[in-house]
């Protein structure tokens, strides 16, 4: 018997990467259809990786932002999981996938560089067309409905991080 209780959904991690002015970074889907276009970072765990490791390799992948950009606020040691609606999972380009949903991990992270060391196509599968700074609490808004309560967790959780941090 197996102690993950999402055993049919892809393991995930989720980041949400905060601004010394307690804003989170939201990038833009490449080819999503609006209003709900806006997501964090996120991507799979690869086989033998840690979720922290992926966590970094993903923010890596997605934005540019290296290792020695960021800091580790909080983690969310549980997994959080979202099923694929029937729309997606009857969807053929997405029926190889063969999973319910997605599992995830999320971490927080302060950023410690500057806006002009984004880099959307610094992987070679550009996932982003545009990011910005935004309030945290409006993100369950802004992503995709199925989706919604995912990003009302990492709101709670995280909430502590979205204040201004004192430069002195």
């Amino acid at each position: 018997m197996s102690d993950d209780p999402f055993p049919n959904h892809r393991a995930n991690v989720g980041i949400a990467l905060f601004n010394s002015a307690g804003q989170v970074w939201t990038g833009c889907r490449n080819g999503a259809e609006p209003p709900w276009q806006w997501q964090f970072p996120q991507g799979g765990i690869d086989p033998g990786e840690d979720a922290e490791t992926a966590a970094i390799r993903e923010l890596y992948e997605e934005t540019g932002i290296r290792a020695h950009q960021v800091e580790l606020l909080a983690a969310i040691s549980d997994w959080i999981a979202y099923d694929y609606p029937p729309e997606v999972r009857d969807d053929p380009r997405f029926a190889r996938k063969r999973h319910l949903g997605q599992k995830q991990k999320w971490f927080a992270y302060r950023f410690l560089g500057k806006d002009q060391d984004f880099n959307l196509e610094a992987h070679g599968e550009v996932e982003f067309a545009d990011w910005r700074w935004d309030e945290l609490g409006s993100m369950p808004e802004r992503i995709i409905p199925w989706k919604r309560d995912v990003y009302r967790q990492v709101v709670d959780a995280f909430s502590q991080f979205a204040t201004k941090v004192d430069a002195s």
